[in-house]
């Protein structure tokens, strides 16, 4: 993140340089007003900083002084812009009870935010994160996405939603600046086939290649670790004309891994552009869309039909579920989570081994 240049704490202004020129010149007051056709009772308001240099001043100074009268104009416009920096600083002393909120520890670790030396900067530095120039604009935005029935449904999001919205902005500010075609469902249902095969590859190859193969099918795939107080596993939501599939690698398993990444696919080819989904571990059952996007994400990495006639033997070993996933061209921790899932295999199961654990690099 861009780091602020110190600013002194003083403010010097135009009214003071001015006093400075005519001592220096030795140029009464009043004469000079008089030159300038304007009353000394208003040079001395300019002085003092009470009144501002307008344009028409600036060139009446300009001319009585010999001096460029964008000087003037400069010099005032500095000024006032400071006294605002100003109002702002203390404005944003008042609000760090609102910083609080936030996991700043993560996203300063993450590189989100800069090393604040203050807690105004911090303020300061999170509103510039998200883009929004004040609390009030935030809260806002906070309030009009609070409506949205994902949001309402999700209790990360009632309990930390600056935690969420950080997580949120994170993965947008990413997607930003990847290269991506024009979205088109039917290549993205494509690369949802590639993306299955890729299950089988080590978490190398399918942090380069899964992203690329979205990409041309116009998504954004971003990974961002899950920051303090989200618990979420992924998101997804249209950003302009643009669908984003944003995944934390919560549990650092390939089974969870993939059927999050399918399960948001599931998401953007069925449930529109207006949708807006964040996804955790407990997911509201009740919502006929998350159930949608579940059904989605187990069929399209196991055939239904083709599950319940391995499902039904009740009896699984390493062997058998090597066999099955092999002959699926699935990777066969997916298998294992999905016995796990229904409550065939404990979660504890020495099967655990079959797993792949997941860490990205940067």
């Amino acid at each position: 993140m861009a780091t602020a240049t110190k600013k002194p704490d003083y403010i010097v202004s135009p009214g003071a340089i001015l006093d400075e020129i005519l001592e220096e010149r030795g140029i009464p007051k009043q004469a000079f007003a008089e030159r300038c056709g304007r009353s000394p009772k208003f040079v001395s308001e300019v002085i003092a900083g009470k009144a501002p240099v307008t344009e028409e001043t600036a060139l009446q100074f300009g001319r009585v002084l010999n001096m460029e009268p964008q000087v003037w104009v400069n010099l005032e416009s500095n000024y006032r812009l400071r006294l605002a920096e100003q109002e702002e600083e203390r404005r944003f002393a008042r609000q760090v009870a609102w910083a609080k909120a936030f996991p700043v520890k993560d996203m300063v670790q993450h590189g989100l935010l800069d090393k604040p030396g203050s807690p105004a900067e911090t303020v300061r530095n999170i509103l510039a994160f998200f883009r929004c120039a004040s609390v009030e604009s935030f809260n806002e935005m906070v309030a009009a996405r609070q409506g949205a029935v994902a949001y309402r449904r999700s209790p990360s999001f009632v309990g930390h939603p600056q935690a969420v919205m950080a997580w949120l902005q994170w993965g947008e500010r990413i997607a930003e600046g990847m290269d991506c075609r024009t979205y088109d469902p039917v290549k993205f249902r494509a690369c949802l086939k590639e993306a299955r095969r890729l299950t089988m590859s080590g978490p190398e190859e399918i942090q380069s290649t899964l992203g690329q193969i979205c990409a041309d099918a116009g998504v954004a795939l971003v990974l961002a670790p899950e920051l303090a107080g989200t618990k979420l596993s992924g998101a997804a939501r249209w950003v302009g004309d643009r669908p984003l599939l944003q995944l934390s690698l919560r549990h650092k398993s390939d089974d969870h891994f993939w059927f999050t990444f399918f399960h948001e696919a599931g998401h953007i080819l069925l449930h529109g552009k207006k949708g807006m989904f964040i996804d955790e571990d407990k997911a509201a059952a009740d919502d006929p869309k998350e159930a949608e996007a579940n059904e989605f994400a187990a069929s399209s990495l196991i055939p239904k039909h083709v599950w319940k006639s391995f499902a039904v033997r009740r009896r699984f070993d390493e062997g058998s579920i090597r066999k099955f996933s092999e002959e699926c061209g699935i990777a066969p921790g997916i298998v294992v989570g999905r016995l796990q899932h229904e409550r065939i295999l404990p979660f504890n199961t020495r099967l655990n081994c079959l797993k792949q654990r997941f860490e990205w690099s940067n």
